[in-house]
């Protein structure tokens, strides 16, 4: 590929665009695939065991013909139970049959059907969505490819997507609220990659030009003032869809129907996408979206007599008076500003307890002394007596993937680039939505509800890596790479310490 167009040239919108040629287009395909190849081998070796599998239950009770799942259900030697779930809310039963409901979107159930199908309870759930966070690192290396970047950043972008974030936590354990977040990351990235590829213009940055003029400056008036300037436009001309916006709208409705607060990032699909002004942009894709989040929203009326699925709020009431060392609080809502400040803490200051004398596990209650034995020497993984441990209620993002901080230089567009302010009001929105809510995600490693913000922060990533490499700085590349590098070796660490936590 000329680095000259990958760099991009403002004279050409495509600049920066995959090559046309069909070798190029061969290298992109078999690089994905090997990063896929790659990310699989790694997840599965660091994979642990569990059995928190509510989405093959619910699967299960979809070829039932019911929305509620079996429960409790006793588990034995030779039979699966799920008698140790907490988040189900026990209802009456039409067929005799004790039953419960699950909080969870269906999505991901919905996926499993055709194995549990094959398999009943038997379906190896974990085995299915590791391999699924895979393919999402070859989408990720596919989404990158729409950008005005150089391979060698693509390359280092996709590398720290699937080993320098939770995502690699994620991934190797992939229970249920992780198979949520693999399922609602792929579609997120397939919607954002569809997005950039059929709007070149929303990566310039030339300030005062108007998208008509080739710039693409997100100023919203001026775009309604220039599509309006020939008069009022017939409503068949104003409510006409874009097909390919309207694609993009529905992945992006799918991934909110996996995790709901996907659904707050829409503003980026106002500002960035094909349909020529913000309003065809927001139009279409609001349509496409409509569909899969009515349907979710349907299924809960349908199920449940509510908009708003009753079992979350069952769970919250539980957690809140169960694990009191959480400090959560029942009489607050499950999604709360209150919550925003203790939240802020745990996504941002939380900290590795350093040289611990006790190993605590709220979960487990457990509480033992560490180095008790004599002479005893502290080691990296040694679960007698570590120089470190993660804490299980989450760690700072900035400790865990610090090369997140790439996204800063390239900030400096915002309100410039549509690109840069549709993926920073995305990630922003994203972020606080998540803040609000009473958990962070407990019991895990790192924050993993940032993988909700990871499809819009990682364009912002990459072109910051891209301006850090542009070769004025020469301290810039080898920092930037030492981000990344960081932010894998921290990953890898607390994968290792997960396992061997039982995490």
């Amino acid at each position: 590929m000329d680095l000259s167009v990958a760099q991009g040239n403002p004279d050409d919108p495509r600049a920066g665009w995959p090559a046309d040629s069909p070798m190029d287009r061969r290298l992109a395909i078999a690089v994905g695939v090997l990063l896929a190849i790659v990310a699989l081998g790694v997840y599965l070796t660091t994979q642990l065991d569990r059995f928190y599998d509510h989405f093959v239950w619910q699967a299960a009770a979809f070829l039932e013909g019911h929305a509620a799942i079996r429960y409790p259900v006793s588990g034995s030697a030779t039979s699966f139970g799920n008698a140790f779930f907490q988040d189900v809310l026990p209802i009456d039963s039409s067929d005799g049959v004790p039953r419960g409901l699950i909080p969870f979107p269906p999505l991901p159930a919905l996926f499993l059907v055709p194995f549990v199908a094959a398999w009943g309870l038997s379906a190896d759930d974990q085995t299915i969505f590791t391999i699924l966070a895979a393919v999402d690192v070859a989408i990720c290396w596919w989404m990158l490819g729409g950008l005005r970047i150089q391979p060698v950043v693509r390359l280092a972008t996709a590398l720290f997507f699937a080993f320098g974030t939770v995502f690699w936590y994620t991934a190797q354990l992939a229970t249920t609220w992780y198979q949520a977040h693999i399922v609602a990351v792929g579609l997120a990235l397939l919607a954002v990659g569809l997005a950039i590829r059929a709007d070149p213009l929303a990566q310039a940055d030339e300030p005062g030009l108007g998208e008509r003029e080739g710039a693409g400056a997100p100023d919203l008036a001026a775009e309604a003032d220039s599509s309006d300037a020939a008069g009022p436009q017939p409503a068949r001309h104003r409510f006409a869809v874009d097909r390919r916006q309207f694609v993009v709208g529905l992945l992006f409705g799918l991934a909110a129907t996996a995790r709901l607060s996907t659904l707050i990032a829409a503003p980026f699909f106002l500002l960035v996408g094909s349909g020529g002004s913000w309003w065809r942009r927001g139009w279409s894709a609001g349509l496409g979206a409509a569909i899969p989040v009515g349907a979710l929203l349907a299924y809960n009326v349908a199920v449940t007599g509510q908009v708003f699925h009753p079992a979350y709020d069952h769970l919250y009431q539980l957690e809140a008076r169960a694990y009191v060392a959480l400090d959560y609080h029942p009489e607050w809502s499950a999604e709360d500003p209150r919550y925003l400040a203790q939240n802020l803490g745990i996504m941002f200051l939380s900290t590795p307890e350093i040289l611990p004398e006790r190993r605590r596990d709220t979960l487990r209650t457990i509480d033992e002394p560490l180095c008790t034995a004599a002479g005893a020497q502290r080691g990296l993984f040694d679960t007698d007596c570590p120089l470190a441990l993660p804490r299980d209620v989450g760690m700072s993002v900035l400790l865990t993937s610090p090369a997140y901080l790439l996204m800063i230089p390239v900030l400096r567009r915002y309100g410039r680039s549509r690109l840069v302010t549709g993926a920073a009001l995305a990630v922003l929105l994203v972020v606080l939505l998540d803040l609000m809510h009473f958990s962070q995600g407990w019991v895990q490693f790192g924050y993993r509800f940032s993988n909700d913000a990871a499809p819009f922060a990682l364009p912002l990533v990459a072109l910051g890596l891209e301006r850090m490499a542009d070769g004025t700085r020469r301290w810039a590349m080898p920092v930037a790479m030492g981000l990344i590098v960081v932010s894998i070796a921290v990953n890898a660490w607390g994968v290792v310490w997960a396992t061997h936590l039982g995490w």
